[in-house]
């Protein structure tokens, strides 16, 4: 895993397009904690994926925003890595190839150590024996595996996660929770999710992106560790529930 832990306070974060009059959000601040899961819930077009292309330096906005590095890192773009909900394989590179893809672009090869990597950590996402199989071999859970491992080989201390589970049925979204709580320990996790359930099994924090104004709210998260147990959930995902207005 990554060396250090790594922080990020946001102050100011704001975000227009342009040729829009209206700003998507203005003045956000959030602090990401090192080494904790941070879960953004909200509804949809309330800016959630947006906040995070702007972090990951994907969209350039039109307003100032300061973003403050907590830690010995110069440049924030170097130390995230991105997984979203679509697993964006190359259909025509195998499962291997697919995972070793990003020092294949940084480097223009791939070397033994980097395919030795790639290899423990199919292994560990019970994907031993598909390394050479192409994407359409896999079913949509274990291609989002594939992804998971492609986002842990660059090995970057700041993740951002843009609802990566939230297409998979019901057992596999636990399965690949469970993984990626216990590859990820340690590294500092933005996730956005429109699953109330997904954001207490799996947050340090749970915030609410609200609108009308856009601001960020902190709501109540489960004292236990995460990955929390679905039946250690009750109490505390009616609590939730009931923060973000939700009629029982």
């Amino acid at each position: 895993m990554s060396a250090n832990p790594l922080g990020l306070h946001i102050q100011s974060a704001s975000l227009r397009f342009e040729g829009s009059a209206a700003s998507v959000y203005t003045d956000l601040a959030l602090e990401l904690k090192a080494g904790g899961w941070t879960c953004l819930l909200g509804p949809s077009g309330c800016g959630k994926s947006s906040l995070l292309r702007q972090l990951a330096g994907l969209i350039e906005p039109q307003h100032h925003s300061d973003l403050q590095l907590q830690g010995d890192a110069p440049e924030l773009t170097d130390q995230i890595a991105w997984m979203g909900q679509q697993d964006l394989l190359f259909p025509w590179l195998t499962v291997l190839d697919n995972v070793c893809l990003p020092q294949r672009l940084l480097m223009g090869r791939v070397n033994a150590d980097t395919r030795a990597r790639a290899m423990a950590l199919l292994r560990s996402l019970g994907l031993q024996g598909w390394q050479a199989h192409r994407p359409d071999a896999l079913s949509g859970g274990m291609r989002q595996r594939v992804a998971l491992a492609r986002t842990l080989i660059q090995d970057k201390p700041l993740v951002l996660m843009d609802e990566p589970f939230s297409a998979l049925d019901a057992v596999s979204r636990y399965e690949l929770q469970n993984l990626a709580a216990k590859l990820l320990s340690g590294r500092t996790v933005l996730l956005v999710t429109h699953d109330p359930q997904e954001a207490l099994r799996l947050g340090d924090r749970i915030v609410r992106f609200k609108t009308d104004p856009v601001q960020l709210q902190e709501l109540p998260c489960p004292p236990m560790q995460p990955p929390r147990a679905l039946n250690d959930l009750g109490a505390a995902q009616q609590q939730l529930l009931d923060a973000l207005g939700v009629a029982a």
